[in-house]
């Protein structure tokens, strides 16, 4: 960790919201005037599209079923940590970006590239203030490996199960193309690499925000929509309120309805999420800062 160059890391499966928790601290750093590294957790995904799929016919022929994008054997955790690393020590590193479409090749500057493929290694932007990344792995830890210990401020974005299915079969089906069968059968090879290496991060996270349905959603592969903001309430864990200042009683009185659940839990209405999350989080970066220039001068 590093007071010079903090890193904060937004760590949650894939559907499960971390793009708006992502847009809405977007817009809290535009506005207290700092200027992020942004780094995408697929771009440490160890294959391309078509590499993927040869991989995991390969370990399914060999009967390994939990090949997935959530275990190590298909992400290069290595390359993560020294980008975790250079950045903590001088703000500096390397980043590529993963294609989903052609209009994200265009997008990055390389209009050529196909969907499915990465860019090239390219060097981050210089003079950031901190670095934020995205992804499934932000503070995994395993067999050789803790990327936790090097992040200033872990994030976790976990919706209750079934409405995190309800998001991906929806996406999956909607934006991608796949079957609900497709779907399902995803989630069930990916369980294993999803409870032992997806889940026991947000047991470490600083900040979780946990999305709770109001509405029935008990078979969340026959769900008709996907329950909206006002059709939840979203619940607010600190690991270790006193570390972070939290104030509690000025939360509850700048968000209608919120309540605290336990001593260092506040639940708001999923209305009220990115109210919360600019909250939160403003005075957070502000002391992340105030940090980084007193350990300048």
């Amino acid at each position: 960790m590093s007071r010079n160059h903090p890193i904060i890391a937004l760590t949650g499966a894939s559907g499960a919201g971390r793009e708006s928790v992502r847009d809405v601290f977007n817009r809290v750093l535009v506005r207290e005037g700092l200027t992020a590294a942004y780094v995408a957790g697929e771009s440490f995904h160890r294959h391309n599209r078509a590499e993927f799929k040869q991989a995991s016919a390969a370990a399914l022929a060999e009967g390994n079923r939990h090949f997935s994008h959530f275990g190590p054997d298909a992400n290069l955790f290595d390359e993560q940590e020294k980008l975790y690393q250079s950045y903590g020590a001088n703000g500096t590193g390397t980043r590529r970006f993963y294609l989903h479409s052609a209009e994200d090749g265009a997008r990055w500057g390389y209009p050529e590239a196909k969907a499915g493929e990465f860019t090239p290694w390219e060097d981050l932007p210089p003079a950031t203030d901190l670095l934020l990344y995205e992804g499934l792995h932000g503070a995994v830890r395993g067999d050789g490996f803790d990327l936790g210990r090097h992040v200033d401020l872990k994030i976790g974005v976990v919706p209750i199960i079934n409405l995190e299915w309800i998001q991906k079969v929806h996406r999956d089906t909607g934006k991608r193309g796949y079957s609900t069968e497709a779907v399902t059968a995803n989630i069930l090879d990916r369980m294993y690499d999803y409870v032992h290496y997806i889940l026991p991060q947000f047991k470490h996270s600083d900040i979780n925000f946990q999305h709770v349905p109001v509405v029935d959603t008990s078979d969340p592969f026959i769900a008709r929509d996907i329950p909206t903001l006002d059709e939840r309430v979203v619940v607010i864990r600190f690991r270790k309120p006193e570390d972070l200042g939290v104030d509690f009683p000025w939360l509850m009185d700048k968000i209608q309805n919120a309540w605290m659940s336990r001593r260092n839990s506040i639940v708001v209405p999923g209305g009220k999420v990115d109210l919360a999350i600019e909250l939160i989080f403003t005075p957070i970066l502000r002391r992340m800062m105030e940090n980084r220039a007193r350990k300048a001068a």
